[in-house]
């Protein structure tokens, strides 16, 4: 056996000798001259160039000409809508045509791309911003008055100045309302995406598929369904409770779904950290995965808040409409303010109108302020901490060593015992007695 050992050995060391012999035999790499290679310049990806700017200015007069011109003389087209379609075909077509002259192909399909991503952005926020400026300047007249926010409908009628009355019933009756709803939906809505992400199998497909679906569902149909299973069998009449549960049935759904998102970026270190660690699977859900995914949950729910506050059809079927103020959401109707918004707006006389619209104003700041603070806190990462975050935790490390440092010097000047060491609070063993030959 020794001796088939040093053969095999002896035909190894051959066989390495041999590679090496192979590899020193061979010709060096030789790096290629640099001579004659025209490098050509960089393109720029942020920064806009003068003769950019002469392109884009360019192309727009030229498209806009185009467009008048053929409104006003060649053919016999009206309406803004079709000018400015055909102004911006033009404009597009201007646009390529300039940039082809000192561009390749690929430049020419990498300008077309910008502009079209550049073009559907600026359409979507000037729709957003036309609307919240027309909002706002319809019902200035009403959110000027502080009367506004601090009484209700009670005593005021449709011919009444905007001096009086208000909204503060629809406030209240939102607030408790989405109050309800987020107390139903966040525990079932995080424990549900926790259940998808953590034990998987059949079911839990199942469930993503069904949450997936809700996020579809229409919400005259969440309504319809609050309306038929709960008033019609149950409470008998429209309450804040029974829209509490429609607008849950449509907040669930989008909660769900950005839970399941944000919990799937949780690294899978971490969890095997934990589980190396000792810890069962929901101790680690509950201290590691939960913490590390705080923000993104927290933003899960801010946007379910946002959609549960705006929502019309379902409160319109299950509310209620009132003038007064109710805050007990089990009996009797509540009203919250996208009803609001649709009570005032369905009265002929002016002043309702704008009230109408100074609602819808209220309504929208509050929705954009949600987005606003959904943004900022989803904007961080899993595990990552905010500013007051790292504050506390310097300030609580800060007040540990100050601790650890008072303990210490009263250990060293004898005022404090210290405690005692393993081998020193053994008792000492005691030796075997010694035996003779004879025993």
């Amino acid at each position: 056996m020794t001796e088939e050992l040093d053969a095999l050995e002896f035909d190894d060391s051959e066989t390495d000798s041999d590679s090496d012999s192979d590899h020193g035999g061979a010709a060096p790499t030789v790096i290629p001259s640099s001579e004659g290679i025209e490098i050509g310049p960089r393109r720029g990806l942020h920064a806009v160039t003068i003769d950019e700017k002469f392109n884009i200015i360019g192309a727009l007069a030229g498209g806009m000409a185009f467009s008048t011109l053929l409104f006003g003389w060649i053919a016999p087209l009206t309406g803004a809508i079709g000018w400015f379609i055909i102004a911006y075909v033009a404009f597009i077509g201007i646009y390529l045509l300039l940039v082809a002259v000192r561009a390749d192909r690929q430049e020419v399909k990498d300008k077309l791309a910008t502009v079209l991503m550049v073009s559907a952005g600026t359409i979507l926020v000037g729709a957003l911003v036309f609307i919240a400026i027309y909002t706002l300047a319809r019902g200035r007249d009403a959110v000027l008055h502080l009367n506004f926010f601090t009484e209700t409908m009670k005593t005021t009628g449709p011919l009444d100045p905007l001096t009086s009355g208000g909204i503060l019933h629809a406030v209240v009756g939102t607030l408790i309302q989405i109050s309800i709803a987020l107390a139903i939906t966040i525990p079932l809505g995080v424990t549900t995406a926790v259940f998808l992400n953590e034990v998987g199998g059949k079911f839990a497909r199942f469930v993503r598929t069904i949450s997936d679906a809700m996020t579809a569902l229409p919400s005259i149909v969440a309504g319809l369904f609050i309306y038929a299973a709960v008033i019609q069998l149950v409470t008998h009449e429209r309450s804040g409770f029974a829209a509490s549960l429609a607008i849950t049935v449509m907040m669930l759904p989008i909660v769900i779904r950005a839970s399941d998102v944000v919990l799937r970026l949780v690294p899978g270190n971490l969890r095997e950290a934990s589980y190396a660690l000792g810890t069962t699977r929901w101790r680690t859900v509950w201290h590691v995965v939960l913490p590390t995914a705080r923000s993104g949950l927290v933003t899960a729910v801010i946007l379910g808040t946002a959609r549960g506050i705006g929502e019309t059809s379902p409160v319109l079927l299950t509310s209620g409409v009132t003038a007064v103020m109710n805050v007990n959401p089990f009996s009797g109707p509540m009203i919250s303010l996208p009803l609001q918004v649709f009570d005032f707006v369905r009265s002929p006389e002016p002043n309702m109108v704008a009230r109408g619209f100074g609602t819808a104003a209220v309504l929208i700041l509050l929705v954009l302020t949600l987005f606003i603070v959904a943004r900022m806190i989803g904007g961080k990462g899993p595990g990552q901490l905010s500013d007051r975050q790292r504050r506390n935790a310097r300030a609580e490390s800060m007040r540990d060593l100050h601790r650890i440092t008072i303990l210490e010097d009263r250990v060293a000047r004898g005022d404090y015992p210290s405690r005692p060491s393993a081998s020193a609070s053994a008792p000492a063993p005691t030796p075997a007695p010694a035996t003779t030959p004879e025993e």
